[in-house]
């Protein structure tokens, strides 16, 4: 049986694909038969910095039109939620279709990483968010968080979101954002105090050319 890992965060823009680009090349090196996929993203235009063609780079797999569909069947122009973005495309989403779409794609691999779009209460159509898919895959859940001003009150926002759904997270990722008020380790204290239990793992920004994922520390060990 495939084991179904969601790739979520704590908002948009905190280094989710970074962490599930990462998380995919990690388990690769560690010899398991492993798949990435991004099944819904909006402020699609194509490019190759784009996260579908990033995690299909994690993979080994050339960014060819049907590889592409494969990883991000459903992709949108508008970078706005991801249910808009579908209503101003003439296109539905529902988390049934996500779900049975990530299901099938995952058969005959040991490991997926699913990563949603946003944070993990991105709308993905009428009174469903990216929580309606964690649930019926039976996911366990990567959750990743930046160092911005705010990001204490949105991680533990997160954190007791999933928790009334049953969900303890694998790892909790703080990826260090551009602009950090405190210093990762603090940061990673004052989370630490509220979250008894939870594995963590800290992402210091990157520099350099891309692709980054390669340099990211590891985070499949650490995951369990």
């Amino acid at each position: 049986m495939t084991r179904m890992i969601c790739v979520t965060a704590t908002g948009t823009g905190v280094g989710k694909t970074l962490v599930t680009a990462a998380l995919a090349h990690q388990a690769r090196a560690a010899g398991k038969k492993t798949l990435a996929l991004k099944p819904v993203i909006s402020g699609w235009d194509g490019g190759a910095d784009s996260d579908t063609h990033q995690l299909l780079a994690a993979q080994g797999l050339a960014a060819t039109e049907e590889e592409i569909a494969r990883i991000s069947p459903w992709r949108f122009a508008d970078p706005v939620s991801p249910h808009i973005a579908a209503a101003r495309a003439g296109a539905t989403l529902s988390a049934s279709e996500i779900v049975n779409y990530c299901r099938k794609q995952a058969e005959g691999h040991e490991i997926a990483f699913i990563e949603g779009a946003g944070g993990v209460m991105a709308p993905i159509a009428t009174k469903q968010t990216f929580l309606e898919v964690i649930e019926p895959l039976g996911a366990e859940v990567v959750l990743v968080a930046g160092s911005y001003l705010g990001t204490l009150s949105h991680t533990l926002t997160a954190l007791e979101v999933l928790k009334a759904r049953g969900v303890h997270p694998l790892l909790l990722v703080i990826s260090e954002s551009v602009q950090s008020p405190m210093p990762l380790a603090e940061t990673e204290a004052s989370l630490r105090g509220f979250a008894p239990g939870v594995p963590f793992a800290v992402v210091p920004r990157l520099a350099g050319p891309p692709p980054l994922w390669p340099s990211v520390p590891d985070l499949f060990t650490t995951m369990g």
